[in-house]
This record gives C-alpha cells, sequence and structure tokens, in this order.
C-alpha cells in the first residue's frame, strides 16, 4: 500500500519535484529510498518482488524544496499475469516523473536490460542517474566500470551501498544537481491564473456545496485557486451559485473574474453579465497542465462521433461516485444527447491510463488537479500519438451548454482555436 502524507500543510503531491527508483527485482531499490529518506518507509527483503505497487514517500530536499520519491516494482517481473500488472503499474509511474534513478547492483553492472530502460526514460526526456546498489557486495574492476560509463553516454553514475551509508550523499548531492539543470518549465507548472489578474482586483469564485463536496474543506482546485488570488495579492470572494446574484449585488467593484465549477456553469453564466470575464476552475487547469488549445479542438469531436463510437473518460484520482457522478453519469448522458444512445463509454482513474488508446475515438479527461503537469502533458502526447481526439472535462461542460466562447474569452488562443474551426482530425 502507498504511503500517504496527512500533514494538512504539506505541498501538494502534483506540485512536488518527483523523482522515480527503476530497475530489476531485488536491486537495492527500497532500501536506497529508506536509506535517502532517513526512514523505513518501504519494506525490504531479500526476496524478489517483495515492492509490489509503487511507494511513496514526500520530503524537503534543500535547496530543490518538496520533492517526492516512488519506490516502484521490479521491472523484470513479467513470470505471470500479476507480475505483469506490477510491471505495467512501473511504467505508468514513469509518466510523472521528473528525474529517473536507474537502480542495478554494482557486481553485476548496467547490462542491455538497464541500457534499455534507460532509452525508454530518455524517449520520455526523463533525466537519469545511474545508480550501482550494494557496492559492499562487490565492485566491477576498473576496466568494467570505465565500460560502464561509457555505455551511459554522459548519464552520472553513483556508487552505493545502503549498509554502509555509501554514496547516499554522493547521491543527494547528484538528485540536486540534476534537478538544478533543468529548465524552469520542466521544474514548475505555469500559473492557473496569476498572469490574468492584477494586485487589488477581486475575483468571485462559485463552489457548490453539495453531496459531492467533501465535509469541513473545499476540494483541491478551489483552495489552489484561492492561495494564487492571495499570493497576487487580489481580493477573492467566495459564494455557492444560489448566492452570486446577491454576491454580484453587494460588491462595490466589479470583478476582474468569476470563476466557476463547471456544473455550475449555466446557472453562473445566466447571473454573470456579459461584461465580467466568465470561466471554471476546469478549464484554468486545462491551461495550466495540459493544452488547452488541443482541448478546444478536441470537444468539436463530438459531432462527429459514429453511432457506436467509444468514449474514454479519464480522471486523473479516484474517488467515491455520486448517484450523479459527474464521470460517469452527466458526462455519458451529455455526449449521448449529441452523438446518440449507441456511444459506448469506458472509464479509467488514477494511474490507470490505458497504454492503448487506440481503441477509442475520442478521450475526456478530468481537470487533472492530482497530477503533476508531466504527467498530463503525457498523457496528451500518448492521445496525439494515437491520433485520438482528446478534450477537458469544463472544455465539455461549457461546450454542451452554449456558452464555450464565453469560457474561453479570457484566453485569447483558445478563442481563436474555436472561432477557426480548429478540430482534430479523425
Amino acid at each position: 500500500m502507498a504511503n500517504t502524507n496527512t500533514n494538512l500543510n504539506a505541498t501538494p503531491t502534483a506540485n512536488r519535484f518527483t523523482i522515480g527508483l527503476f530497475g530489476r527485482r531485488n536491486t537495492g531499490k527500497s532500501s536506497l529510498l529508506n536509506a535517502l529518506t532517513g526512514q523505513p518507509v518501504a519494506v525490504t527483503s531479500a526476496v524478489a518482488g517483495t515492492t509490489t505497487d509503487p511507494v511513496y514517500k514526500a520530503m524537503e530536499l534543500l535547496p530543490i524544496g518538496p520533492v517526492l520519491f516512488i519506490d516502484t516494482a521490479g521491472l523484470d517481473d513479467t513470470g505471470d499475469a500479476l507480475g505483469q500488472l506490477r510491471v505495467e503499474k512501473t511504467r505508468a509511474i514513469m509518466r510523472k516523473c521528473h528525474l529517473a534513478l536507474v537502480v542495478a547492483e554494482a557486481a553485476s553492472g548496467l547490462g542491455a536490460f538497464e541500457t534499455e530502460l534507460i532509452a525508454q526514460l530518455q524517449e520520455r526526456q526523463i533525466p537519469c542517474i545511474g545508480v550501482l546498489s550494494k557496492c559492499d557486495q562487490g565492485m566491477p574492476d576498473a576496466q568494467e566500470r570505465a565500460l560502464i560509463q561509457q555505455r551511459l553516454n554522459n548519464i552520472p553514475l553513483v556508487y552505493t551501498s545502503t549498509t554502509r551509508g555509501t554514496g547516499i550523499d554522493t547521491l543527494k548531492q547528484q538528485i540536486i544537481a540534476s534537478a538544478a539543470s533543468l529548465t524552469a518549465a520542466d521544474q514548475q507548472e505555469a500559473p492557473l491564473m496569476a498572469d490574468l489578474i492584477q494586485a487589488g482586483d477581486l475575483i468571485v469564485l462559485v463552489t457548490p456545496i453539495d453531496a459531492s463536496a467533501p465535509k469541513g474543506r473545499l476540494i483541491l482546485p478551489q483552495q489552489q485557486t484561492i492561495r494564487e488570488i492571495i499570493d497576487s495579492h487580489a481580493i477573492a470572494v467566495v459564494a455557492q451559485p444560489q448566492a452570486l446574484p446577491q454576491t454580484l449585488a453587494n460588491l462595490r467593484t466589479q470583478p476582474a473574474l468569476v470563476i466557476t465549477d463547471s456544473q455550475a456553469f449555466r446557472s453562473v453564466a445566466a447571473d454573470t453579465p456579459e461584461a465580467i470575464p466568465l470561466t471554471s476552475f476546469s478549464i484554468l487547469y486545462a491551461r495550466q497542465k495540459g493544452d488547452l488549445v488541443e482541448m478546444v479542438g478536441g470537444v468539436k469531436r463530438i459531432e462527429r462521433l459514429a453511432p457506436d463510437a467509444k468514449v474514454l473518460i479519464a480522471e486523473g484520482c479516484t474517488h467515491h461516485r455520486q448517484s450523479d457522478d459527474i464521470g460517469s453519469i452527466k458526462i455519458p448522458r451529455w455526449i449521448r444527447g449529441i452523438a446518440g444512445d449507441g456511444i459506448q463509454f469506458a472509464w479509467s482513474a488514477g494511474i490507470g491510463y490505458p497504454e492503448n488508446l487506440a481503441d477509442y475515438d475520442l478521450i475526456v479527461h478530468c481537470g487533472g488537479c492530482m497530477l503533476n503537469c508531466r504527467e498530463m502533458q503525457d498523457r496528451i502526447a500518448h492521445a496525439r500519438a494515437a491520433g485520438v481526439s482528446i478534450t477537458n472535462y469544463g472544455v465539455l461542460i461549457a461546450y454542451v451548454m452554449g456558452i464555450l466562447p464565453r469560457a474561453l474569452q479570457p484566453f485569447p488562443e483558445a478563442c481563436r482555436a474555436l472561432e477557426s474551426g480548429v478540430a482534430q482530425p479523425d
């Protein structure tokens, strides 16, 4: 079972610099994670295959800041259906990593298996560090070490022993150096809407409190939006949909922006004067983490779905589904209302994003607040490579309600894409 961080002040997982540990079974990945974090996070054993599910550990690694280590099952665990499933989970972790540690035993060195793994990571544009573990149990000779370094082609290599504590500080320093070499775009996500507002602006957030709202708190998109407004020295006003008319009437200054939960789009659009820019939390996340222009193009695919088309509805987290759940009930109902009752639906949640997307005609993805930008971009690229249109919850909801042009008003590039009729190919 994955570890969770219950500290209410903790940085959200999606905002952390993510470091994955990959390699064969029983190469010391879990022991290395424990040594790097200074805690017995992962269960270790001499028995190969002890790690079954990914193990997560959040910590502060200065000067990087908040990081997330993920220990994974061995990629050579392909002997049966369960082993194959573990490998698939491990490969899914690659989507979210900013940096990968490729771990092998020092006595064995980095062979063809590790070289192929590094090539796969580099294809995904994930920087790597080679780690030769258990160096207290045997080391390659000088000639072999030189050959290993040559095969790595400028990838850093660190020798470690968790039993002796050898190389752990060196590895931490190499992680820090690798993180520092990444561009700002690799390490930081774009703003949600800080570039749309100015200090002193008044922003109204429409946040329904219904059966799906978590008890005693706001959902993550609402929290993060409020925080970014405050960090921008602007003013956040929060109201439920039914209180919006009175809220707007009470304001002495016209809001610079109204942001709503997508499911309240229709009533909020009706209650918000046309002169006030309006969008949704989900559309903001589509722009921050994904590609809003591509999502706008993808939504038009609904009009051209064949009667028996297959649609994937993908969410980045898992949650208890309500009786009128947005992903399993409302979106299918809206799409069938446009494209016909014969449309087939499939669902994925959490890390369970399908490898074979060619089976689908359209993907409708949630805002992705629980995914980091790298994973969301990977999912979009995966869809693009398969020739499958992809759109976003907020974009789709605004589209089916006939208010997408207005919801995109704050985003000129997306507006131009909508007006020009840009759409993804069949």
